[in-house]
């Protein structure tokens, strides 16, 4: 770069002193310039001591005032309230009156405040003389292209380039990008479609320049939130076929004008770019917040859509200068301008949505990995503006990504509405039964941009990104998920919570932040419990205490767990405690684990008959002619969500449509194939089928048989007198879905609905559906299918003389490493209570292997509780191996503590 191109670099302050290129003058300065170039500097230089030096009242509510408590910049040098002062003065910001002699004004040199007379004179001292001088220079630089706006075409720039080119000299390109790049109203006006040039005036002001944004077309920036076919894209459930012909950007142009800067050897133009965005950024975000900027002028999405497209967006200097900003200001979009960007990014290339969210993750990636170490108690990831701007953008990714991917109809989405309401009510009338009292019913926290959208993630099937792509392992390594939590129990606008933005949470770090959710639930029905007795003078009742007999546990849990539930469903959030009859023995939860282990092998016994088995996918199905009542699937519904409550993991196979019914869905096509695929594969041969003698070939009625639990064959009409209606082809999709809804919801709407609701009244003041999408809720339930026992061995901790090199313990683990995976669940239930992998994987399993005294004959024991092993100091591998092996193979019920 020559000595002209380092002059120039100097970015958007340079930029903005230096006069435009003439290519992009939309008007020029006329004769009465002189007196307009006086009053101008007059008002500006008003604006400069409002933000130096205040106006002194101490009320003052102009955020733009130092005297203002809430002022915007306090924290800015004198060159910055410089420029800030011309932006204020384009904007025609309101100025205060002056009220005292004696102001309050920030110290440049500390926290501290000083007084200064600013009536009949102005402050002496060096640095605010040389802002002064560096005011009326920009001012002078500045007030010849106050009334004139630039902005950029494709063949604008290309023109440029060649000319640079032909002289060897960018700075007329760096002054261009710097100029055009450092204004909102500039880059609203560029890269038009052609249609907006066609109707452009010779004269453009900037106090006209918003208006004009909507003049200039009056079809597409008017109505930008219109299709071509009319559709409002401000309704709910509707996605027009193509939203960015709405859009006036023409982003093809934009992309090549970006392609051929990025062929520019050295990329000159990158520091004036980088300065020009971060005074870009701060005008963004005083529009945004104080201008509602986006609601004003729909075509204001145009800045954010150009700075996306930016190739350079990953490079370094970009991520540590210019993207925090742009980031932080965009966090402060409202809902309506959140909803719109969107859908406009919703119709975006999925390679190019994937770009911009890869450019946020590495932005917060650096932001995570330069501060390690100072994270903790004092300095919090919640507290960082730019993660806390880039996981606000990334949501806005998140939503466009469930909008424009393969979502549910919005048929099905309100019909699940409907039976979800009517469900509400009747839980609600159960419960209110029960308690004998009226309660407030509680509902479920909604996103209030997935509201706006009508989008929820349990309504995608398929996502234009994968969820997974959205969640950030280096921030949830490095997140305090209690000081998070406490943040969202605030609810307050002024601290950030990563509960409301999960999508970057793994499910082990979601998973931690609804178990504090339920133990301050669990404390709170304890300190009710208490005060009812020193009130009432009832019994203490501070937990939800089960006693049952190790031989009739299926029974004595079913009736206690009624009377809990018809004498007061609260007590079922109560902390859970398990006491096996005639056993000795503390439920710190390895009691409870193994009490619901014992309950699930009993209650899904195919010969009970209240589930059946599909041996072919190793999955359970409600049975449809079962002789149980519904209280008795109310009560495992219960025991479900009491695992879940409890943060125990169950040996259940449910198919994932029995999640997605609990999250108030409906059982479809999709789920019929992870269910039953043949079955499914069969009813898509008949929805495939192209001739007209479907009728001939199939042979089909609108009826379904099944077998019930004796065998008998059954059948019944899908439709009335369904049996004598032939399936034709004009009929086989009507057919199809009538058969796949009663497999899946009708047959067993009983029920599932029992089920569903003992469910509820475990979970229903949970921010389970929150939190967590159906396939995670499965993992909650059934923990991990991966079993690392690497893992297992670098998170194990030694105590009582072993270490990670005790000899005992290196023959441990390279036994442990050659069981066979049956074996291994073997050691995870005598060590743990349950052979199943918790959330997050083995990694998070906080196993303790403690020496329990020299070599002995005796067997390995554990205290299932606290996920401690006690190993005698075995002399040799092969007799560890078999004492060892004795232990885990006869350990229910004895051997564990």
């Amino acid at each position: 770069m020559n000595s002209k191109e380092n002059n120039s670099a100097e970015g958007g302050d340079r930029a903005a002193r230096d006069p435009a290129p003439s290519e992009t003058e939309v008007s020029p300065v006329n004769e009465g310039e002189g007196m307009k170039r006086a009053a101008a500097k007059q008002l500006i230089e008003r604006y400069y001591y409002q933000l130096t030096n205040g106006c002194g009242d101490p009320n003052c509510r102009n955020a733009y005032c130092s005297s203002c408590p809430e002022f915007c910049f306090r924290h800015a040098d004198r060159n910055s309230l410089a420029l800030r002062a011309i932006d204020l003065f384009r904007s025609k910001v309101k100025l205060c009156d002056d009220h005292s002699n004696k102001v309050r004004r920030p110290s440049q040199d500390s926290d501290d405040f000083e007084e200064t007379s600013i009536k009949g004179e102005r402050p002496s001292t060096s640095s605010t003389l040389d802002a002064e001088n560096y005011v009326t220079n920009i001012v002078s630089a500045f007030i010849p292209s106050v009334s004139k706006v630039t902005y950029l075409t494709e063949e604008k720039v290309y023109s440029i380039i060649d000319d640079c080119k032909a002289q060897d000299d960018w700075s007329k390109l760096i002054h261009t990008i710097g100029s055009v790049f450092n204004s909102p109203d500039s880059l609203i006006l560029s890269f038009r479609k052609d249609a907006i040039y066609k109707k452009k005036s010779p004269v453009v002001s900037p106090s006209e320049s918003k208006t004009r944004c909507s003049d200039i077309s009056e079809k597409s920036s008017m109505d930008c939130l219109k299709s071509e076919s009319g559709r409002d894209l401000s309704v709910k459930n509707k996605k027009p076929s193509n939203i960015l012909d709405s859009v006036t950007l023409d982003i093809d142009a934009l992309r090549r004008t970006f392609s051929r800067l990025m062929d520019i050897p050295g990329h000159p133009f990158q520091s004036a770019l980088i300065n020009a965005l971060r005074s870009l950024s701060k005008a963004v975000e005083m529009d945004i917040k104080y201008h509602n900027a986006l609601k004003r002028d729909p075509n204001y999405i145009n800045v954010f859509l150009i700075v996306f497209e930016i190739p350079l967006l990953h490079s370094p200097e970009f991520i540590e200068n210019a993207f925090p900003v742009f980031c932080r200001a965009l966090g402060h979009l409202s809902i309506h301008g959140q909803t719109l960007l969107a859908k406009v990014l919703s119709q975006y290339p999925v390679d190019r949505l994937s770009e911009m969210l890869q450019a946020l993750q590495q932005l917060i990636i650096v932001k995570v990995i330069t501060g390690e170490g100072q994270w903790g108690q004092h300095c919090q990831l919640n507290d960082d503006d730019g993660i806390v701007g880039a996981t606000k953008v990334m949501k806005i990714i998140y939503y466009a990504s469930i909008y424009g991917g393969k979502c549910d109809s919005p048929d099905q989405i309100e019909k699940e509405k409907r039976l979800e309401s009517l469900e509400g009510e009747e839980s609600n009338e159960f419960l209110q039964g029960a308690v004998g009292l009226e309660k407030e019913p509680y509902t479920v926290k909604e996103d209030p941009l997935g509201k706006e959208l009508s989008v929820r993630a349990s309504d995608c099937r398929k996502p234009l990104i994968p969820f997974d792509e959205f969640v950030n392992d280096p921030l949830n390594d490095h997140i305090d998920i209690s000081t998070d939590y406490a943040y969202y129990r605030a609810e307050s606008d002024l601290k950030f919570s990563f509960v409301t933005h999960n999508f970057i949470l793994t499910t082990a770090s979601k998973h931690t932040s609804m178990y504090f959710d339920n133990r301050i639930r669990m404390l709170n029905e304890r300190r009710t419990s208490f005060l009812q007795t020193i009130i009432h003078g009832a019994p203490p009742m501070p937990y939800l205490k089960l006693n049952v007999r190790r031989t009739h546990v299926v029974e004595d849990a079913l009736i206690s767990l009624e009377m809990f539930a018809m004498q007061n469903p609260g007590d079922l959030k109560k902390q859970l405690f398990v006491e096996f009859d005639g056993e000795q023995g503390l439920d710190e939860g390895g009691v409870s684990k193994e009490f619901f282990q014992l309950v699930v092998e009993r209650l899904f016994n195919p010969d009970i008959g209240m589930f059946t088995h599909n041996e072919d996918c190793n999955l359970y199905w409600f049975n449809p002619t079962s002789f149980e009542n519904d209280g008795q699937f109310t009560l495992i519904g219960i025991l479900l969500g009491l695992a879940i409550y409890n943060s125990c993991i169950l040996d259940i196979h449910f198919p994932m449509v029995v999640y997605r019914k609990l999250m108030g869905k409906i059982g479809t096509m999709d789920d019929l194939y992870e269910f039953d695929s043949s079955l499914a594969s069969g009813l898509q041969q008949v929805l495939d089928y192209p001739d007209d003698d479907l009728e001939d070939i199939f042979m089909l009625n609108f009826h379904v048989s099944y077998h019930d639990v004796f065998g008998n064959n059954l059948t019944t009409d899908l439709k009335p007198d369904g049996s004598t209606i032939a399936v034709t082809s004009k009929n086989k999709q009507e057919y199809v879905d009538l058969y796949i809804d009663f497999i899946l919801n009708k047959s067993v709407e009983r029920q599932f609905k029992a089920f569903k609701r003992g469910f509820t009244m475990v979970t229903n003041e949970s921010p389970l559906r929150m939190l967590f999408r159906p396939d995670e809720i499965e993992l909650l339930v059934c923990g991990s299918k991966v079993l690392d026992f690497h893992a297992l061995e670098e998170a194990t901790e030694y105590d009582n003389g072993f270490t990670a090199q005790s000899k005992t313990i290196r023959n441990f683990w390279e036994v442990v490493h050659e069981f066979p995976e049956s074996e291994k669940r073997k050691l995870l239930q005598f060590t743990t209570g349950t052979d199943r992998v918790p959330v997050g994987g083995l990694s998070k399993l906080k196993l303790t292997i403690a020496k329990n005294g020299p070599d002995s004959d005796r067997l390995p024991t554990s205290h299932t509780c606290f996920n401690v092993l006690l190993l005698p100091d075995y002399n040799t591998k092969d007799k560890l191996e078999e004492r060892l092996l004795k232990a885990i193979m006869y350990s229910k019920g004895f051997g564990m503590l």
